[in-house]
């Protein structure tokens, strides 16, 4: 096991949530709402009706599980590499083929869900709170939110929309680990074997830029599914959502917010 990977995840992950959740609650508005406004208009609306504190609710939950996830991901494509070049009959010195790097990213991505779907649900919920028809908040915070959701609509409540969100994470975290390292090979000195810092920031931009244009569908879906019902809008499941939205809203709906998950991804590199 590699445990410099699960803590370069978990530091990595904390800082990438402090510094985007503006960004990240900004997104999550623009996709569940029926209206396709834009960037700045959701900015705008949420500084004159909430303030400031408006784009930092529910933050401490994806705090508080972030070291986690990020580990898991980390952790689970180092480890997958690993594996597959020794089944290959590769030495870890040996440069990784594409297709490993594809499947070890694929499989990080994955291996969060089990985790990371209870707090994204919570984390959904107390940001589009303020969005939804009832004026009064429902949830106190993201404990009752996850106490409440686990009474109301049981323990499965709380993994709503996690295929969505596997079918996010796997083919988004695969692009960014196959992405970044295609980026640091193409652009590493001849003389070091370890890439400069700048090559690591552009990279890591770069590789999160790319991960998200894929991820960005699902994400959209993810979301719709997690509100499914206290927004006023109700979906049988995974393929009523998609198709639903793309049939009311056309296919455009189905990258709602990327400009600011752009904005995000580059501006969180972490490796």
């Amino acid at each position: 096991m590699h445990l410099a990977d699960f803590v370069a995840g978990s530091v990595g992950g904390a800082f990438g949530v402090a510094v985007g959740y503006p960004l990240d609650t900004v997104k999550v508005r623009m996709q569940t709402q029926t209206r396709d406004s834009g960037v700045w208009e959701c900015v705008r609306r949420t500084c004159r009706t909430e303030g400031v504190s408006g784009f930092y609710r529910g933050m401490s939950m994806p705090l508080s599980t972030v070291s986690i996830s990020s580990s898991l991901v980390f952790g689970t494509y180092r480890n997958v590499l690993h594996l597959l070049q020794e089944l290959r009959h590769r030495g870890a010195a040996d440069a990784p083929r594409k297709a490993d790097l594809f499947v070890s990213g694929f499989a990080g991505g994955v291996a969060q869900v089990l985790v990371m779907s209870p707090a994204d649900i919570v984390k959904v919920r107390l940001q589009c709170q303020s969005e939804l028809p009832d004026s009064r908040p429902k949830y106190r915070g993201p404990v009752h939110c996850l106490l409440s959701i686990a009474r109301d609509e049981g323990l499965l409540g709380l993994y709503r929309g996690s295929a969505a969100l596997a079918l996010r994470d796997g083919p988004s975290f695969a692009t960014y680990f196959l992405t970044y390292n295609s980026i640091c090979d193409a652009l590493r000195s001849t003389d070091s074997s370890q890439p400069g810092w700048t090559v690591v920031l552009l990279a890591g931009g770069v590789s999160g830029m790319c991960g998200w244009a894929v991820g960005t569908p699902m994400d959209v879906i993810k979301a719709r599914l997690q509100v499914s019902g206290v927004s006023g809008r109700r979906y049988r499941g995974f393929f009523h959502c998609l198709s639903h939205s793309v049939r009311s809203e056309g296919p455009a709906v189905l990258f709602r917010g990327l400009t600011a998950m752009m904005s995000l991804r580059f501006s969180t590199v972490y490796r």
